[in-house]
């Protein structure tokens, strides 16, 4: 049996600890079935992102004559696209591959682990051990209990990717980030795009008049289904049929395309692992559970990203690496802050957050204001055309603190650092956004007037 200083489960942002662990001169092993580079590189952030741009491309075109253009989308080379993702895709992880396998003092276990005891994993027909764990397994699709799915093929955010023509039309199940992401994709590239969810808003986390705009607005490209439940699929002759129920009243609704895809949730890979063996325990939901130290109950072993299910966002997990490397080699602890978590939706339009919603703020006893400021009434929003998009901030009344920030429309991801930035910096105040200079006419000026429109709520 091989023993190492520093094991880390997982080649996605857990390369961040094998990095730093090499550096430290640790003798290192990583575990991961492959590709190299964990679900962002492969089967998530960037391959999708390649997909949607040319999607915002189309959408644009065709959204052009408001603006006096007249433009028309001939035609989507759908080969091209998916080349051009696989092409990125592929490229970064073997250079990826080729880095750890040149590197000294690493090594790597091309296999799903299972751990057999204390410290020890089996990997295939080797077994090693070590000081230092750190568990980033991710996480995979999640497939809800449908009658006739199991049957049935379908897509998911992983199969999404290996498609080689478009279909003509596609019911996408669930109206969460994927869902969202990828119905705009669809209909951008000219599917015929159903989308139906249990909730009854899109983006159920997101600030309500949010999640009612982006409706409105994606209504315009696709046809939406709210608070309906998919009781059933099956292969008919006008292709895959869906029935679902509606969860007001109990009436159902069959709806039928080429495809479908199931984009209902993920689910840790945490128990691939078989973590008890080594004294990790799991929550009901099948997460590892840590504390604030990003500990799990089992001394030297840490474990973040998707595999916790706090948030799964590759911009945290890297996050959390720090903090988790921090706790391995200090006697100080660092504790890991969620306050400050961002996130986007790259749909058309787009949507970002951070902190606190309105609700929430108010849940938790402050005393807040609340600014909003539309695309519209700022220069460039007017020139652009932006007529809906707008900006929404939470303030604590007594200190200034910004809590909480939630944007839709153009470039809302863009938009949405300066107060991620003012967030992390000193005391959080929204002042520095109030009193600096913004470019005029900019969009980011749609920011500043949201906090120079702070009224108590």
């Amino acid at each position: 049996m091989e023993h190492f200083d520093v094991l880390v489960v997982g080649t996605g942002s857990g390369m961040l600890i094998a990095g730093a662990a090499v550096d430290s001169g640790f003798k290192t092993a990583v575990v991961d079935s492959g590709p190299m580079g964990g679900t962002c590189t492969n089967r998530g952030c960037i391959p999708s992102k390649m997909l949607i741009y040319p999607a915002d491309v189309a959408t644009l075109v065709r959204g052009a004559e408001k603006l006096g253009v007249t433009a028309q989308v001939n035609s989507i080379d759908f080969q091209n696209i998916m080349m051009r993702m696989h092409t990125l895709v592929n490229g970064d992880s073997v250079i990826q591959a080729k880095a750890v396998e040149a590197t000294p003092g690493l090594k790597w276990f091309k296999d799903v682990g299972e751990f057999v005891g204390d410290y020890t994993m089996k990997i295939g027909n080797e077994t090693i051990s070590a000081e230092y764990i750190f568990i980033v397994s991710g996480a995979r699709v999640k497939i809800p209990s449908i009658k006739g799915l199991e049957a049935m093929d379908y897509l998911t955010s992983d199969t999404v990717l290996d498609l080689d023509s478009p279909p003509k039309s596609i019911i996408i199940l669930g109206g969460g980030y994927v869902g969202v992401e990828y119905a705009h994709f669809f209909s951008g590239i000219g599917t015929k795009t159903t989308l139906i969810q249990r909730p009854l808003k899109l983006l159920k986390e997101e600030e309500p008049e949010v999640s009612e705009l982006l409706k409105i607005e994606l209504q315009k490209r696709m046809d939406i289904f709210m608070g309906y439940e998919a009781i059933e699929v099956r292969q008919e002759s006008v292709g895959k049929v869906v029935i679902a129920k509606n969860l007001a009243d109990g009436s159902q609704k069959e709806f039928a395309a080429d495809v479908i895809m199931v984009a209902t949730g993920r689910e840790s890979n945490a128990d691939l692992l078989k973590p008890e063996r080594t004294g990790v325990k799991l929550d009901e939901r099948g997460y590892i559970i840590v504390n604030e130290f990003l500990e799990t109950g089992k001394k030297n072993i840490w474990a973040f990203g998707d595999a916790i299910g706090k948030f799964m966002f590759k911009h945290v997990a890297n996050f959390e690496a720090g903090i988790a490397w921090h706790n391995a080699i200090h006697d100080h602890k660092a504790k890991v802050d969620y306050s400050v978590v961002p996130h986007a939706v790259f749909s058309e339009p787009q949507v970002a957050s951070v902190g606190l919603r309105e609700a929430d703020a108010k849940l938790q006893g402050f005393k807040i204001l609340v600014g909003t400021a539309l695309y519209r009434d700022t220069a460039m929003g007017a020139a652009m055309g932006y007529v809906d998009g707008f900006v929404k901030v939470i303030v604590e009344q007594k200190t200034g603190r910004i809590l909480g920030a939630h944007i839709i429309g153009l470039q809302a991801s863009i938009l949405i650092q300066e107060i991620i930035n003012a967030m992390n910096s000193g005391d959080r105040s929204y002042a520095p956004i109030a009193q600096s200079m913004h470019i005029h006419p900019a969009m980011p000026e749609v920011v500043q007037n949201a906090f120079g429109n702070l009224k108590l709520a």
